[in-house]
């Protein structure tokens, strides 16, 4: 880590020097000795950064050389804030003036005084660097890896699904036998138990998406409790995806709700269903006793099935059910190397030069899958090369420790370790977020970037080399993606570490004072600390003291917001140099005025507060990048925000969040200053209004934005149309793009040809539609459509179906017609379907060979629709088909057909059928 910050200091003191040096003066001096003296400690830095854990001195050593590069960090933020605006006059008379100012005088002499006392700093520790390179060695010139951006041929990593999981059979079909057993009422607890990474809840979500499983259960939740959970927070959040699953809005009053009242509503809910719930990863045995009796004992057929490290856990929790423990085992010396191979040679055999080698690193894994995967993602670096292989084996070390876990976490820190500097920032920045945290990329791209982790890369963006970042953290199996839920924008897309792997960067996150983390309890300051995060709550008044050096505040699921008082003191007793502010949920009301003073401030985030407005101050952050006002009540944006030339991410969109398509209303957005071509960096858009004051339109502004890659524009006029779509031709880096119309039934004018189309990947359009514009038929990269409130008379299909990457359409008030026809060869790799509301359809009909990967198909209030799809045994790959609120009598005739079987019953090879109908104001779920 210190290698990364040297790295980060080193790059920014050759800009510095290089761009301020007629301000500089003597300074400059002093600047370019430090940045002369770090460059030859940072050669060094790799060794000592891996080998500081065992030796106190050395440790000791590098952290004064991490301290060194934090405080020359701190004076050149200091110089720029104590001179800004001033820097950008070039005149010689100007300069002069500066220099005989006595106010700036003395400013430049605290200022070179504080860089003349880091010199002698780094000469002194430069000095005695030399008695560690004796000791130590160096570091081999540096693998190829530290020299450029790793790269895996497997593509992007973002799109690749996990590979089989080995060795999950024999403990998966176990588990579903016990599951499927259906001789007795009440509930059983099934615990899986055993050390971390051996692949508990792999294992468990496997079991339960198997459709065997969701056969046998009418309602499926799953909980991650981890060792930090809240017993309020977890009833809410099983109470909201209790009733999700069967499309209910959540009880009222569920926010005010005691303990007792949730386990009462769950306990009543679950009374007469069949259910399955997963307790994932239990640390406490009073984690299970505060919740067991919310399930029902004796009225309901269901399952708990608990994921756990403790064998106490997993037996007090079975035992009284009469229910299972399933110990899981490391895996076998033949399936370790099954799993080893497809991590480390792709899926390919072992050459036989790394046989020897890879013999001794599996046995150092000692079958924990976690081990294995992050190991054998480490090695697939290292292109087979022996010499690579050889290092890598002899920093797995002779000496083993007694504790099992001290020795994972040993063999998990060498992935750490082999990490190129510009990554080690990126992966310790996870241990900012709470355990089991997942979080967007498109968020932590950003943050990233706020926070100087981002090497520039010519002929890329500082987004696109962040998002390379992702991609390969995710090659290296260091971080995983969550779940994809439904339609895969992507700002969808989540990622999370293992919580093995957090353990471990938070550890090394406290050591390297990387992040305070205050959770509630007691907090200790450490000096110089670089970043606050607050999760759930901060307890008490917050000192006025100990953030001089603050970078980062970020708040999150805060149960109430933070007082002005606290806020205040957070921002404003420091230096002011935070660059970035995330305090979602954390402002009640206003603003406070010191926000408007952190110049370097880059990043910035109110999402889901009640401010209401943004004052005129916003102006003054010159260096602010990203503005996330997401789901606040700001209506409009002011004209000073004009002046932030430099923003490049601007989110003012307010939703509804719902399940399906339920409201024309359900997204609002913000309005924004005519001009908004002035800030010419923006490259994320979303929630911007159409209609602005004084009856005029941004929409010929948005062609001037041409470094956009994300628009989302709301309020459309009818006469707005052609202006956009010429405006949208301008944009040739446009990946994303929603349009919504003024009003539910205005027409948006959007037939006007485009040539070119943008290279857009996901297309929003929600509002009337006299028919689809020609030119999504041109959008040959799009994945994901949705048709919105179209109302087109005309099948929607015919200009649809040859659109050769589409993966994802949805159809929600879009079509006045009575019959979709999905022809031969149609949407060659169309994956999901979501047919909404289409109030005149009566039939739709698939040919044969159309579709042939579709996996699922929703069918939402279509009240005329009688029979299922005609053709749809052509479908061979579908997985799961939701009918919600359809007639009585489609319902009755799959009823039917599946009672009489044989030819009649066209749905047998589909594994999971679900209706859900409306029964005195509540949604009623069965399977068939």
């Amino acid at each position: 880590m210190a290698e990364s910050a040297v790295s980060f200091v080193l790059d920014r003191l050759t800009a510095w020097i290089r761009e301020e040096r007629q301000l500089l003066g003597s300074i400059g001096e002093n600047a370019e000795c430090i940045r002369d003296e770090l460059s030859h400690i940072r050669a060094f830095l790799r060794v000592a950064d891996e080998k500081e854990d065992i030796d106190p001195q050395l440790k000791e050593w590098v952290t004064q050389v991490r301290d060194i590069a934090y405080d020359a960090e701190d004076v050149m933020d200091k110089f720029m804030l104590r001179f800004a605006g001033q820097r950008s006059e070039a005149s010689f008379g100007y300069i002069k003036r500066i220099y005989v100012s006595v106010k700036n005088l003395k400013a430049r002499r605290q200022i070179s005084l504080e860089m003349g006392a880091i010199r002698s700093r780094v000469k002194s520790i430069s000095k005695s660097q030399q008695r560690y390179k004796d000791i130590y060695g160096t570091s081999d010139q540096e693998s190829g890896r530290a020299k450029s951006t790793w790269y895996d041929s497997r593509g992007d990593a973002l799109l690749l699904e996990e590979a089989e999981v080995v060795g999950i059979e024999e403990p998966k079909s176990q588990l579903i036998r016990w599951l499927s057993a259906t001789n007795s009422r009440g509930h059983k607890v099934i615990s899986v138990v055993g050390t971390g990474g051996l692949g508990k809840t792999t294992l468990v979500k496997k079991v339960y998406d198997d459709p065997t499983v969701k056969m046998h259960f009418s309602t499926h939740v799953w909980m991650t409790i981890s060792n930090s959970f809240k017993l309020e927070e977890l009833l809410r959040t099983m109470i909201r995806r209790l009733v999700f699953e069967v499309k209910q809005p959540p009880p009222q009053g569920l926010e005010a709700m005691d303990a007792d009242e949730m386990k009462e509503f769950v306990y009543k809910f679950l009374q007469h269903r069949s259910y399955i719930i997963v307790l994932d990863d239990v640390w406490r045995v009073g984690a299970w006793e505060a919740i067991r009796y919310a399930f029902p004992r004796s009225e309901a057929f269901g399952f708990i099935v608990i994921t756990t490290r403790f064998q106490s856990i997993g037996h007090a929790a079975s035992i009284e059910t009469n229910g299972h423990v399933y110990n899981l085992e490391p895996l076998s010396q033949e399936e370790s190397k099954t799993l080893f191979c497809k991590k480390a040679f792709l899926g390919g055999s072992c050459p036989s030069y790394l046989a020897e080698i890879a013999e001794v690193v599996l046995k150092k894994c000692e079958g924990l899958p976690l081990a294995i995967v992050v190991i054998g993602g480490l090695l697939a670096t290292k292109n087979n090369n022996i010499d690579e292989w050889k290092k890598f084996h002899r920093s797995l070390g002779d000496e083993l420790e007694s504790d099992h876990m001290m020795r994972m976490m040993k063999l998990l820190s060498l992935s750490f370790y082999d990490l190129p500097y510009y990554l080690k920032s990126c992966f310790l920045y996870f241990s900012v977020f709470p355990e089991d945290f997942s979080n967007y990329t498109s968020k932590l791209v950003r943050l990233w970037i706020a926070e100087g982790f981002i090497q520039p890369k010519q002929g890329k963006t500082m987004e696109e080399v962040a998002e390379e970042y992702v991609k390969e953290l995710l090659d290296r199996n260091l971080i995983q993606l969550v779940d994809i839920q439904r339609h895969t924008s992507p700002n969808a897309v989540r990622v999370r570490v293992h919580d093995l792997l957090h353990a471990m960067i938070l550890s090394k996150s406290k050591v390297q004072n990387f992040v305070t983390i205050a959770n509630g309890g007691g907090t200790t300051w450490p000096a110089k600390s670089r970043r606050l995060t607050i999760h759930g709550s901060l307890e008490g008044k917050v000192e006025s003291k100990g953030y001089d050096n603050l970078r980062s505040v970020l708040v999150s699921d805060l149960a109430h917001p933070l007082s002005n008082l606290n806020l205040d003191k957070l921002l404003g007793s420091g230096s002011r140099l935070q660059k970035v502010l995330e305090l979602e949920g954390a402002v009640s009301g206003t603003i406070p005025d010191e926000v408007f003073k952190l110049y370097h401030l880059k990043y910035l985030s109110l999402k889901n507060t009640n401010v209401e407005y943004i004052p005129k101050l916003i102006g003054k952050l010159l260096n602010l990048e990203t503005l996330d006002l997401t789901d606040t009540n700001v209506t409009e944006l002011p004209v000073e925000i004009l002046r932030l030339r430099r923003l490049r991410h601007l989110l003012v969109y307010w939703r509804k969040r719902r399940r399906g398509c339920q409201l024309f209303d359900d997204v609002r957005g913000c309005k924004a200053p005519y001009r908004i071509a002035c800030l010419s960096s923006l490259q994320t858009l979303l929630g911007i209004e159409a209609t602005q004051a004084k009856d005029t339109t941004i929409v010929k502004e948005i062609g001037k934005l041409t470094q956009l890659k994300k628009l989302g524009i709301i309020k459309l006029r009818i006469e707005d149309g052609p202006d956009l779509c010429i405006s949208l031709t301008k944009l040739t880096g446009l990946h994303e793009l929603h349009i919504t119309s003024n009003q539910e039934d205005e027409i948006m004018d959007l037939q006007y040809p485009m040539s070119p189309t943008p290279p857009i990947t996901y297309l929003q359009l929600k509002g009337c539609l006299e028919k689809v514009p020609q030119w999504i038929a041109s959008l040959h990269g799009l994945t994901t459509l949705l048709l919105r409130w179209s109302r087109i008379n005309d099948d929607p299909l015919e200009s649809l179906q040859y659109l050769p990457n589409l993966l994802e359409l949805e159809l929600c008030h879009a079509y006045e017609g009575d019959g979709l026809c999905f022809k031969a060869a149609g949407f060659e790799k169309l994956k999901k379907i979501w047919l909404i509301r289409l109030s005149r359809l009566r039939c739709v009909k698939v040919e044969k060979g159309s579709m042939p990967f579709l996996q699922e198909l929703y069918m939402w209030d279509c009240k005329l629709v009688e029979e299922v799809p005609s053709g749809i045994e052509h479908l061979t790959n579908l997985e799961c088909i939701d009918f919600t609120d359809m007639s009585e009598g489609l319902v009755t005739t799959l009823e039917k057909q599946k009672e009489e079987g044989g030819d009649q019953w066209k749905l047998a090879n589909i594994p999971k059928i679900e209706i859900y109908s409306l029964s005195d104001g509540e949604w009623q779920a069965r399977r068939l």
